[in-house]
């Protein structure tokens, strides 16, 4: 048996720059099925698998030929072919990440050079509308990089009711109450996190319980208690993702829970690993392993559909990495196999 995943990546517009793959679920094997090219660094990926459709960040020229965000819808075909249908521009800036509502009424997007969110509608048919809301973020922290607002991701919880951005360069993760019906977002509450610890991606735990963030400046994980009737965060807990004895660079990236909420992941770069951590009862974390990616700067990561494999797209090394994971203990081993492509950057699972 197979199952199919999508894979965005640095590319100029020339190139073929998002994949749709085929995965062996007994061997870990990845083979490619199509590429589309088209789009300037169609890096992170929305999945609409109940319209055939997959939503790309890329980017437009502004009338000075400066660079703003964009996205794409793309047509998945029978055979998983996949055609560019439409881009639109969705903020003044290039972006980082893009989020599907899960009610398919919206993407909402992220821009770390420009410290703000923007909502775009999602029609019926799977194309994208002009964009509906903006947010722009003030603030910044104690690192140079942190001289500004810089929005790194968008989360929807599990309700749809509220969206937590994460502000890398404010040290603050950003709630938002959604209207997804009519694209908008209103500001809720900020809960800031450790100065320079630069929050980056974010995940809820299945129960709708407890959220967690990866800190890229200072390599930790921070966990919440959740309430998802006023979208307001609780911290319980700060755990680091290096061993003790580690002294290199290294930048936190990705965050990832298993579908029964038992083990959390996430990844360094620089460390070039993926930490794995056991969820207890009460939401708090407790190091299970740091495990080796066997390839650079793991930009993003994945669990396979039925959670025995996790795929590690290794940016610098051009490859994606694929681990056997333990259902009962949570480590990964392997690898058992490596694909060659060139800057993967977000892999998505149809």
């Amino acid at each position: 048996m197979k199952d199919m995943f999508f894979v965005g990546s640095y590319s100029e517009a020339a190139a073929p720059g998002v994949h749709a793959c085929s995965f062996d679920r007994e061997t870990g094997a990845i083979e490619l099925v199509s590429s589309c090219a088209g789009l300037s660094n169609p890096t992170f990926l929305a999945v609409d698998r109940e319209r055939r459709k997959l939503f790309a960040l890329t980017e437009t020229a502004g009338p000075n030929g400066e660079r703003r965000g964009g996205a794409a819808t793309l047509d998945v075909g029978p055979e998983f072919s996949l055609k560019v249908l439409q881009v639109v521009e969705t903020v003044p800036a290039t972006t980082c990440h893009i989020e599907l509502d899960r009610s398919r009424r919206c993407v909402i997007v992220s821009s770390y050079h420009g410290g703000m969110v923007g909502v775009n509608p999602v029609f019926e048919n799977g194309s994208l509308g002009p964009s509906t809301d903006l947010h722009r973020h003030e603030g910044r922290s104690v690192l140079p990089v942190q001289d500004r607002p810089r929005a790194h991701s968008a989360t929807v919880d599990p309700n749809n009711a509220f969206v937590v951005v994460c502000d890398l360069g404010a040290d603050k993760l950003v709630t938002y109450r959604l209207d997804a019906a009519a694209g908008k977002l209103a500001p809720v509450s900020a809960v800031s996190v450790a100065p320079g610890a630069g929050p980056r991606h974010f995940a809820f735990h299945p129960s709708g319980a407890f959220a967690y963030v990866i800190n890229e400046l200072n390599a930790t994980i921070t966990a919440f208690r959740y309430d998802g009737r006023t979208g307001t965060l609780d911290e319980l807990q700060t755990v680091p993702t290096l061993p003790a004895d580690y002294r290199g660079d290294n930048a936190c990236a990705d965050i990832h829970l298993s579908a029964d909420g038992r083990f959390l992941y996430g990844s360094n770069r620089g460390h070039d690993s993926i930490a794995v951590y056991r969820v207890a009862a009460d939401g708090t974390l407790s190091l299970v392993q740091i495990a080796p990616v066997h390839g650079k700067h793991p930009r993003n990561f994945a669990l396979s559909p039925d959670g025995r494999f996790l795929l590690a797209a290794n940016r610098d090394t051009n490859d994606i990495t694929v681990f056997r994971r333990s259902e009962e203990d949570g480590t990964l081993s392997g690898p058992v196999h490596r694909f060659v492509l060139p800057k993967p950057v977000c892999i998505k699972f149809w």
